[in-house]
C-alpha cells in the first residue's frame, strides 16, 4: 500500500476524466491495457449514489459536486459505506492539504464512516486499489449532521418518543407510514432487528423504501431497521412508523400506536401546537 505522502504526489498530475451519470459511476478496466500510473477522475453531482469499479488497475479520484448547497438545509456530513467486497482498497479524503485514511478493506460493510465537510465544498475522495482486485465499490451519502445526530441519538436511547418529538417526527422524517407489524427478525451478527411492515397508508417516503404488493394494491410492504438492543417485538394493531433513510435503508424513529398518535395530534391541533400541517386523510 502507498503511504499517504507518496499517494498525494501521484495525484499532482492531470488525471484522466471518466464519464458518469449524475449520481453513480460504474466501469471496468482491462488488466492488459491499464497503465497503473494513470489516475482516473470521476465527477458526481448528487447527494447520494454509488461507485463500482471492476478490475481496477490504477488510482481513482472522486469529486462530489452536488447542486444543493444553496438550499437552507445544507448537508455537511459525508458518509461512505464499502461494498461487501472492497477489493483490498484504501480510501482517503484530502483536507487541509493532507490525505486522511477514511476506509480500508474489511471496514464499513455493515456500518458507515462519516466526517464533516467543514464548508460548502466536499473534499475529494481518493481510492488506492489493492493488489490484483476484481471489484471495488462503495456508496456515498451527504446528510445534515445535526438532523442525523439527533435521529441517531434518539434511536440509540431505545426510548419512546414524547409528544413533542412525535409531532416533529411527522413533519421532518424521511418516511411516515401507517401499518401493521407482520414480524420481527433479529440479527445478532449485525446488531440489528428487521421489522417487516405491511402498510395501509404511505404519506411520505424519500426513496422506494415501501413498495405496493401489486400495481393497484392498497397495501405496501417494507422493512424497517432498529438497533438490536432496543428489543423490538411484534405488536397488535396499527402503528404510525416514522424514521429516516440511510444508504437506501429505512431506520426506525418514532413508532406509536396509530390511535395514540391521533390523540396527540388532535390535542396539539386544538392547542395550536402542531409544528406543521399533517393531513390525516383517514
Amino acid at each position: 500500500m502507498l503511504v499517504p505522502w507518496l499517494f498525494l504526489v501521484l495525484f499532482v498530475g492531470s488525471p484522466q476524466l471518466a464519464e458518469a451519470d449524475s449520481c453513480n459511476w460504474s466501469a471496468s478496466d482491462s488488466p492488459a491495457s491499464t497503465d497503473p500510473r494513470m489516475i482516473l477522475q470521476v465527477r458526481l453531482r448528487c447527494a447520494e449514489g454509488s461507485v463500482r469499479w471492476s478490475y481496477p488497475g490504477r488510482a481513482l479520484r472522486v469529486i462530489l459536486e452536488p447542486n444543493l448547497w444553496s438550499s437552507s438545509s445544507a448537508r455537511d456530513t459525508l458518509c461512505i459505506k464499502a461494498a461487501p467486497t472492497f477489493g483490498g482498497a484504501t480510501l482517503f479524503v484530502r483536507r487541509s492539504g493532507k490525505l486522511e485514511p477514511l476506509l480500508a478493506d474489511g471496514e464499513g460493510e455493515e456500518g458507515a464512516s462519516c466526517f464533516r465537510t467543514d464548508g460548502p465544498r466536499v473534499p475529494p475522495i481518493y481510492i488506492q486499489t489493492g493488489p490484483s482486485p476484481s471489484l471495488m465499490g462503495f456508496r456515498y451519502e451527504l446528510t445534515a449532521d445535526g438532523i442525523a445526530a439527533m435521529s441517531s441519538d434518539r434511536a440509540a436511547s431505545c426510548r419512546p418518543c414524547n409528544d413533542t418529538e412525535l409531532l416533529m417526527a411527522v413533519c421532518t422524517s424521511d418516511f411516515v407510514v401507517r401499518g401493521f407489524i407482520e414480524g420481527v427478525r433479529h440479527r445478532p451478527d449485525l446488531q440489528i432487528s428487521l421489522v417487516d411492515v405491511s402498510a395501509t397508508k404511505v404519506w411520505r417516503q424519500r426513496g422506494g423504501l415501501f413498495e405496493r404488493e401489486a400495481p393497484r394494491s392498497p397495501r405496501w410492504r417494507g422493512v424497517i431497521r432498529a438497533h438490536l438492543r432496543c428489543g423490538v417485538k411484534p405488536g397488535e394493531g396499527q402503528f404510525l412508523f416514522t424514521g429516516w433513510e440511510h444508504f437506501w435503508e429505512a431506520w426506525l424513529g418514532c413508532a406509536p400506536h396509530y390511535k395514540d398518535f391521533l390523540d396527540v395530534y388532535r390535542n396539539a391541533k386544538v392547542g395550536l401546537r402542531n409544528p406543521c400541517v399533517f393531513r390525516l386523510d383517514e
